[in-house]
């Protein structure tokens, strides 16, 4: 191979790579590791559920690179991190065909994790892949409709903490409810970043997100509360008897904070793609204390 072909494949994959977005996995690893933790359960199941989350935000990922540059949201006045398919660094037809293929590899590692957990994780396991395509494409996108930030608290929330604990458990174990909650607000900081960014652009492609609905300080609201109700929830683990789960993830108040006077200070613009790592950086911090606090105290009446 030559000097030049190696630079190509290197490029390559450096361009696949930036298609993943690997700076948002976290939303995928923060549930797998809160879920474990709360039912004290197994690497094995971890590493299954951590393979097939992250198999489809991938896939998600790049169905929305493909065919958000299809539908024109995705031009060159877009102020966002740098995609693939709008920068003509990999072919549309190749990405999208990219995201299917991540999709079936996602359904490939689900399966002792759908064997283990019966028709529940099998029902979650197919609306997972249904929503995570739907999210750009189909006839009426989830995003296109204002409703992708419910999915992100539903699924890289709720569905996917609360999953791992009974995949982990055997059981449901209700107080995983709140533990979702918190690391969907917190996963859902992101989109809203994102989508107030972009809030012009969206509006141009017809985008209907919460800011091009209800203007930009609505999207500030919707951050605001996103960021900082997880701190809020905290109180249940206080009185039920996780003490070190409620105290430690307020390290990361500081933060939380200064993510929500930047945007109320900001107008949108490209000084929220800083905005949006430090958002990113928030959730796995919060989430891998959160993650401690389980582990390190154990339950006991207050």
């Amino acid at each position: 191979m030559t000097t030049t072909q190696t630079k190509a494949l290197i490029s390559q994959w450096q361009a696949w790579l930036l298609a993943a977005r690997p700076k948002t996995l976290t939303a995928s690893l923060i549930p797998v590791l809160a879920g474990t933790a709360l039912a004290n359960g197994s690497f094995g199941i971890a590493l299954f559920a951590l393979l097939t989350a992250i198999c489809i935000q991938i896939g998600t990922n790049l169905i929305n690179d493909a065919l958000d540059f299809a539908k024109g949201t995705d031009t060159k006045e877009r102020l966002g991190p740098q995609r693939v398919t709008q920068s003509g660094l990999i072919p549309q037809k190749i990405v999208y065909f990219g995201g299917l293929v991540t999709f079936a590899i996602g359904l490939l590692c689900s399966l002792p994790l759908m064997i283990k957990g019966g028709w529940p994780i099998v029902l979650l396991m197919t609306a997972s892949i249904a929503c995570g395509y739907l999210y750009t494409g189909g006839p009426k996108p989830l995003s296109y409709l204002g409703v992708g930030d419910i999915f992100v608290i539903l699924f890289y929330g709720l569905a996917s903490t609360m999953a791992v604990a009974y995949l982990q458990s055997g059981k449901v174990i209700d107080y995983s409810f709140i533990a979702g909650l918190q690391i969907g607000f917190l996963a859902t900081v992101l989109i809203a970043i994102n989508n107030l960014r972009d809030c012009q652009g969206d509006a141009k492609a017809n985008k209907l997100t919460i800011p091009v609905r209800f203007g930009v300080n609505a999207g500030r609201i919707e951050i605001s509360c996103m960021a900082l109700l997880p701190f809020l929830l905290n109180i249940y683990w206080f009185y039920s008897g996780y003490q070190l789960a409620a105290i430690l993830p307020f390290l990361t108040l500081p933060l939380a904070i200064k993510i929500v006077y930047k945007i109320w200070k900001t107008y949108p613009g490209r000084i929220y793609n800083d905005f949006l790592g430090q958002a990113a950086l928030l959730h796995l911090l919060f989430g891998i204390l959160l993650t401690i606090g389980f582990y390190g105290g154990s339950k006991f009446s207050f």
